[in-house]
């Protein structure tokens, strides 16, 4: 905020004198850049020590921190919690089943735990993609294009969704008609994606010509920045005890690899989703998609964990134990970036809430795997309180959160693909 604020946009995203890159940076797409500028010019009116070049780093008092806690919300309800509403009652027609879930799907406690008190704004490219599902069940495949972009422009993590709303509609505009109905429609929709891509990053060209585009690219996909980001549950964090390839392989080896696994795990999914372009199916591709470039792409962040679960959180009324089992998981995930944040009491509220929210509004029997599992969750915990690890493993507690969340996550990612592919009928959902 305090760069966009003071500084022309073409310095926005480059190395200069007054913007260090090292210092909190602008690593996010065009969209979160004008956001950060809208609510950096209401902070400087509201409390203008707050946007102080330089002098402003670093600034903390409780008025500012209220502030930047009524910004996440605002932006939460304008985009998050109207996408959420939308997507509801385009899919689900019973009134108290879109009221029940609307409140079943705000208590998720992992976004919760992230966007308020890290300030990171995940629901605003969140809430784009609710929207761009619901113009999708509505039929309104252009709009969806267009909210889909948004959110792509917003937060580059919602690439993850990209293969899934790619083949959907791929899919569907062949579907049922001829080859040139087809291509039309397929030009339709990328004209209007180029278009709503064009829009969101003529700025920078306009300022600096190419270079200015060449700026935000280089920052939003820091190829410099490693495999992963401290310590995450994906595949790469995982194994890294037992195989380094942070040392054993250059980063350009490192990036194909990792390009060359999501795809080939993503893969069946998309491509069944390609010949059977139902609404149903792009719920579940859009959960094994994103999921297969958390687990398995370069450079993920723990809090990455958000967009996977969106799609999990979606399919609550078709897989409500499996839903409940994932987000659990997820927040399990994130606990020691949590630790960092100072948000344990947070943590340990929402999840004991979320658990009981459950419990007594679904109408469920804990399997009893989930049993078992939540047990294992609660000896970590014990352990990570009580126990010093060993002077040369010092992160050992923390990969075993890492590490049991990924295990878990393997298993989620199966069990969608063998549901998927084979046709499993889902249990429906009820509320008490």
């Amino acid at each position: 905020m305090e760069v966009t604020t003071n500084l022309p946009l073409k310095d926005w995203y480059r190395q200069t004198a007054d913007n260090d890159l090292q210092w909190w940076g602008l690593d996010y797409p065009p969209v979160t850049a004008f956001h950060s500028w809208i609510c950096g010019k209401l902070s400087s009116l509201y409390e203008p020590e707050s946007m102080e070049l330089f002098t402003s780093r670093g600034y903390e008092t409780p008025s500012h921190r209220q502030f930047m806690r009524m910004t996440v919300i605002a932006s939460e309800v304008l985009v998050y919690f109207t996408g959420l509403l939308y997507y509801l009652t385009s899919v689900h027609k019973k009134r108290e089943n879109v009221a029940f879930l609307f409140f079943f799907m705000l208590s998720q406690p992992a976004l919760l735990i992230i966007d308020h008190g890290h300030f990171q704004y995940n629901s605003v490219a969140l809430g784009f993609v609710l929207w761009a599902l619901g113009f999708l069940s509505n039929g309104h495949d252009l709009l969806g294009s267009i909210a889909y972009t948004l959110a792509l422009n917003y937060k580059q993590m919602s690439l993850y969704f990209a293969p899934a709303f790619f083949f959907y509609l791929l899919g569907k505009s062949y579907k049922g008609t001829s080859i040139t109905q087809g291509t039309f429609k397929v030009i339709k929709i990328g004209l209007v994606v180029i278009a709503t891509m064009a829009a969101c990053w003529a700025p920078f060209f306009i300022e600096n010509g190419t270079q200015g585009l060449l700026d935000v690219v280089t920052r939003i996909f820091p190829a410099h920045r490693g495999l992963y980001e401290d310590k995450v549950a994906n595949f790469w964090c995982s194994v890294a005890p037992i195989i380094k390839f942070k040392e054993l392989f250059p980063v350009s080896t490192l990036i194909v690899a990792c390009a060359a696994t999501t795809l080939i795990m993503m893969s069946p999914s998309c491509i069944y989703l390609l010949m059977n372009p139902t609404f149903d199916n792009l719920l579940i591709t859009v959960t094994i998609s994103s999921m297969s470039f958390f687990l398995f792409s370069f450079h993920v962040h723990e809090k990455s964990i958000l967009f996977p679960i969106l799609g999990v959180m979606l399919l609550i009324p078709r897989f409500p134990r499996f839903s409940i089992w994932m987000i659990m998981v997820s927040v399990f995930s994130m606990f020691p970036l949590i630790v960092l944040d100072q948000s344990v009491t947070a943590y340990y509220s929402l999840l004991a809430f979320y658990y009981i929210l459950t419990k007594y509004t679904l109408n469920l029997r804990r399997s009893i795997y989930m049993q078992i599992c939540y047990a294992i969750m609660a000896l970590i915990h014990v352990c990570f309180k009580t126990i010093q690890p060993p002077a040369h493993l010092p992160f050992l507690l923390v990969i075993l959160f890492t590490t049991f969340a990924f295990c878990n996550f393997v298993g989620g990612f199966l069990f969608l693909m063998y549901t998927q592919t084979m046709g499993s009928s889902p249990k429906k959902v009820k509320a008490n």
